[in-house]
């Protein structure tokens, strides 16, 4: 599913040279719910980029289903993204214009599927996340928790194999937060796609069936013990 080798990525910045990510090895099965956890600045958000194709490793090789994907063209790689990469993000980008079940029909508009079809997937995912009622709303008539639910619907209206969550339940009430986390640990268990879900937040990571751990543009397999001295600490 996701075979990172020597992955490493530098800034310039002035006359500095900038280690946002260090060389790295990465390797995620099909089917795996794995938490990156670490410090603001640690490189987490950058390899996450890496993996999604948005952002291009000064050294090494990012394989991602099956793909060596800095080898394939700016066109190709953004096709993989819409069609078996799901993001999920703590902004949620919701076009402001458009309504929550338009929202979640995007990503299949964009790739021409049938307009009864796209329709149907949507209605059906915002039933799924309890938001039928809100289906003609737009997103400032949302709460912020309505808000990331219409955007996790959006990820998964394509049936992605792989999402890759960057914060998704930074800034949520506890009763939303745990929806969220519910829902993309459904995604794992009952549909077989892989999570990649980085977060500051170490009782999150911990519900992962994999915890890595960034510090300092290194990653590192966590354990119960380094994540518990991260959470006091």
């Amino acid at each position: 599913m996701i075979q990172l080798t020597k992955i490493a990525k530098q800034y310039r910045l002035r006359d500095q040279v900038i280690d946002a990510l260090l060389p790295t090895n990465f390797t995620v099965q099909q089917g795996e719910f794995v938490a990156i956890t670490g410090p603001s600045g640690s490189g987490k958000t950058t390899m996450l980029s890496i993996l999604g194709g948005m952002l291009s490793p000064s050294a090494g090789e990012a394989r991602v289903l099956g793909e060596n994907l800095y080898q394939l063209t700016a066109e190709q790689r953004a096709r993989l993204r819409n069609e078996s990469i799901g993001f999920v993000f703590q902004n949620f980008n919701l076009v402001p214009w458009l309504t929550a079940v338009e929202n979640v029909q995007l990503p299949l508009t964009i790739l021409g599927t049938d307009r009864q079809v796209q329709e149907s997937r949507a209605v059906e995912l915002l039933e799924r996340f309890e938001l039928a009622d809100r289906a003609d709303h737009k997103p400032s008539e949302l709460s912020a928790g309505q808000q990331q639910r219409v955007a996790l619907a959006r990820t998964l209206v394509t049936d992605p194999k792989l999402i890759l969550a960057d914060e998704p339940t930074g800034n949520l009430d506890p009763d939303t937060k745990q929806l969220v986390l519910n829902a993309l640990h459904q995604c794992c268990d009952e549909y077989g796609q892989t999570v990649v879900l980085v977060t500051h937040d170490d009782s999150i990571a911990k519900t992962a069936g994999r915890v890595v751990r960034m510090e300092r543009g290194t990653l590192t397999e966590a354990t119960e013990r380094s994540l518990n001295i991260a959470s006091a600490g």
